[in-house]
């Protein structure tokens, strides 16, 4: 087995990729705690709980990415993170403010969906009682 020096990452959001990129290693967090993961580490796959991962980038800078829940998945010289929300910063502080903006935004938007679909979901049912009167 042979070893190697860097690792390739991509971070998946639902409608885009977020990043892509190659690290020298990186921290994250799942529901039994913070681990790290270095290119040479076994296989992994692990549920990841709301909080944020950090990436060493192979330039020697770093990467700082506030996720929800998602799932983890190293195999090979590859890490694939799945995850339904997420947003990338270049520090901490600045990452803390937009984690609040975004999930807050993104929060709004669902809940403004959920209701269009209830409301659509109460005119289909208000529309079949009104067929089921009229058949009567």
């Amino acid at each position: 087995m042979s070893m190697v020096s860097d690792m390739t990452v991509t971070i998946r959001l639902p409608t885009r990729t977020l990043f892509e990129g190659q690290a020298t290693r990186l921290t994250a967090m799942a529901s039994n705690g913070a681990f790290g993961i270095w290119p040479n580490h076994i296989d992994f796959v692990t549920a990841l709980v709301p909080s944020v991962m950090a990436l060493h980038l192979i330039d020697g800078s770093e990467e700082f990415f506030g996720l929800d829940e998602g799932l983890f998945v190293k195999k090979g010289p590859e890490v694939v993170v799945v995850t339904r929300r997420g947003v990338r910063g270049n520090d901490l502080s600045s990452l803390e403010e937009l984690v609040q903006v975004s999930f807050i935004q993104m929060d709004e938007e669902e809940r403004q969906a959920r209701s269009a679909l209830s409301r659509l979901e109460a005119g289909i049912v208000r529309r079949f009682a009104e067929l089921q009167r009229a058949q009567q």
